[in-house]
């Protein structure tokens, strides 16, 4: 099935980089050897976004815990480390993302949180060479490939996808929102995803629920059916305009009024 829902965003939606598998490990699960860690493997820590890049960019895959994780934040709002009131009242987000710490506190209290220790690691990896079972998949690109995707997820259901922004932790918009409300989410890249993920102006993302694989598929290949595609095919069967005074060659050459079109 992974194969299969690979090929179908390869065909239909045609990302630059590899749609990924991504599952919240448990303790006690087993990673395979084949797995990188960065710490181990690379003697770095990284931020939760960057681990996401490396799959897509690199073709790797990746799991990052506690001891691959430097940004607080989502040391916190994974449950890899616990609640504090440093995080909770507010402080992090005053004076950056908002005025006061007051507006701060209310901005955090909105996070999406797995609980503390209620996962181990988070494991990424493309959709075709992960080696685990999903619990969500995530698909970066261009605003028109967004849109083309999420048709296909609401090709089955109809009406409206809803999805929640902040402009800080897309890292948690992407595992926890997911899989907490499992639906699709439409992901604006974070500032720290631009910065340390290095996440492109023109990219956005879309992360979605396993379980949806069918539906996903079926929608994919009836909105290109019924038209919806990418590349956007532009319009072109019209007749341009020029600068007036271009259309005295025609005047050069003879040709009327009426046969200008024509020639």
């Amino acid at each position: 099935m992974l194969k299969k829902l690979d090929e179908a965003l390869s065909l239909y939606v045609r990302p630059a980089t590899f749609p990924l598998a991504v599952r919240l490990v448990k303790k006690g699960e087993e990673i395979s050897d084949r797995t990188k860690r960065p710490r181990r493997d690379m003697g770095i820590k990284v931020a939760v976004c960057q681990t996401f890049s490396m799959a897509r960019k690199y073709g790797w895959q990746v799991a990052v815990g506690a001891d691959d994780i430097n940004c607080p934040l989502a040391l916190t709002a994974f449950g890899f480390k616990e609640m504090t009131e440093t995080f909770a009242c507010g402080e992090m987000c005053a004076k950056m993302f908002t005025e006061t710490r007051k507006a701060g506190a209310r901005t955090e209290e909105e996070v999406p949180k797995f609980n503390f220790k209620e996962y181990e690691y988070i494991l990424a990896a493309p959709l075709s060479r992960a080696d685990f079972e999903p619990q969500l998949f995530l698909v970066y690109g261009n605003s028109a490939q967004i849109m083309r995707l999420m048709t296909a997820a609401l090709y089955k259901k109809g009406g409206y996808l809803t999805s929640k922004f902040s402009g800080r932790l897309d890292c948690v918009d992407i595992c926890v929102e997911t899989l907490r409300s499992g639906k699709p989410q439409i992901i604006l890249p974070c500032y720290g995803d631009r910065v340390f993920g290095q996440t492109q102006d023109d990219e956005m993302a879309m992360s979605l629920p396993a379980g949806i694989e069918d539906d996903l598929l079926e929608g994919l290949e009836g909105t290109h059916k019924g038209g919806i595609r990418y590349p956007i095919p532009h319009y072109l069967r019209y007749t341009p305009e020029y600068p007036k005074h271009y259309y005295k060659l025609f005047d050069a050459w003879g040709v009327k009024e009426n046969e200008k079109d024509e020639k």
